[in-house]
């Protein structure tokens, strides 16, 4: 098998509206997502699909560019099979941030194996370990009437784990999180994501003294990934478990977060991490080391959703409830048949590969034009 031609299609997919309004947090508002979908064409006539899907810049629309320019050239005429050495070339020339673009044709290869092979993904990372992945879904900036309702209504969906993001203020952040907690049963998990919205560790701290006497499972990524050093400071002192996100991007970044001793928790993106191959190493450097993981999301679309699905039920150590839950925090999705995300869990698709193809009918009606917006 042989790779042929590696063909690239943006997206702009509108994001789900909550409070009736565009959904805002801590990373300023979210009306659409603009990604890259991928296709590795071949000579046996399989197609393997991945997707890059990216918040930060370069968006994962902007990434196909790149993709098309740089990564094309040394996939043509390469066995899919090879896959371990084509993602090391492919990382070795790639810049910093453009995770997102090495996780799409590293997804893409893995679909075109398992689809040759005729077998689901989660048989090439190692087999199953799990039948479905616990959800936990996010909760954005709001009143705190607004955060309450809406946590009740997830609760409603099924979900036992609910992630309230903060960031609109310290007043109005701790009475969110302190209603939430008090509206919700004993036996509903909740953590909190602040995205990075804390100016300084002192910020920080002030916030978890505020909110020491709840059961919190976590606090998610309080400052930016260039303070790991006060970010340690704050694990040092938090009676409340610190996860990093932001921080953890390919494996060298979980080497710095280990070694700076600066997370209870690290949240597996992968797409941060460059792809399932990568995210395997990811959680099991994690393993190494004695910290607990998750799977995190852009949130992405049915394709990376699907890898994230087949990696959550693959890894022995996914230790707490993740976020591959992307399609539901969109108006409509691109792939076929509908993700199954019900009564808080993900179940796997059913059928080699990744279990999804294109709904060409949706990429079109989603395709973004030369000028970026959608057609």
């Amino acid at each position: 098998m042989k790779i042929t031609d590696v063909r690239c299609t943006p997206v702009g997919v509108p994001r789900r509206k909550i409070f009736d309004r565009t959904v805002v947090t801590g990373l300023g508002p979210a009306a659409v997502s603009q990604y890259t979908l991928v296709e590795l064409m071949t000579d046996t006539d399989h197609v393997g699909l991945g997707e890059a899907a990216c918040v930060f810049d370069p968006t994962g629309a902007a990434l196909a560019t790149y993709i098309e320019s740089q990564m094309r050239p040394k996939l043509l005429g390469r066995n899919p099979f090879d896959r371990s050495a084509l993602n090391a070339m492919l990382r070795s020339s790639a810049p910093t941030g453009y995770e997102p673009a090495l996780a799409a044709i590293d997804i893409a290869l893995h679909d075109l194996m398992g689809k040759a092979l005729d077998v689901p993904v989660y048989d090439l990372l190692g087999g199953m370990a799990r039948p479905r992945v616990p959800l936990s879904y996010s909760i954005p900036f709001g009143e705190p009437g607004e955060v309450v309702r809406f946590s009740r209504e997830c609760l409603e969906r099924g979900f036992k784990t609910l992630k309230i993001k903060i960031g609109q203020s310290h007043d109005r952040d701790v009475e969110c999180v302190h209603r939430v907690c008090e509206a919700v049963p004993n036996d509903v998990i909740v953590r909190v994501d602040a995205n990075m919205s804390f100016g300084d560790a002192t910020a920080a701290l002030k916030f978890i003294d505020a909110i020491a006497g709840l059961h919190i499972e976590l606090l998610e990524q309080p400052l930016a990934p260039d303070c790991l050093a006060e970010t340690t400071r704050i694990r040092e002192r938090s009676p409340i478990p610190i996860m990093v996100d932001e921080n953890v991007w390919g494996p060298a970044t979980v080497v710095n977060v280990i070694s700076a001793q600066a997370a209870d928790v690290l949240n597996v993106y992968v797409m941060e991490s460059g792809g399932l191959e990568a995210a395997r190493v990811n959680f099991s450097m994690a393993e190494a080391a004695g910290l607990k993981c998750m799977i995190g999301s852009m949130p992405e679309l049915g394709i990376g959703t699907a890898a994230q699905i087949h990696l959550g039920v693959a890894v022995p150590n996914l230790d707490l409830a993740a976020d591959c839950c992307g399609s539901l925090y969109h108006d409509d999705d691109v792939t076929q048949p509908s993700l199954c995300l019900e009564d808080g869990f993900a179940v796997p698709p059913s059928g080699p590969g990744l279990g999804v193809e294109l709904d060409w009918e949706k990429v079109d009606n989603f395709r973004l034009a030369a000028s970026g917006s959608a057609r």
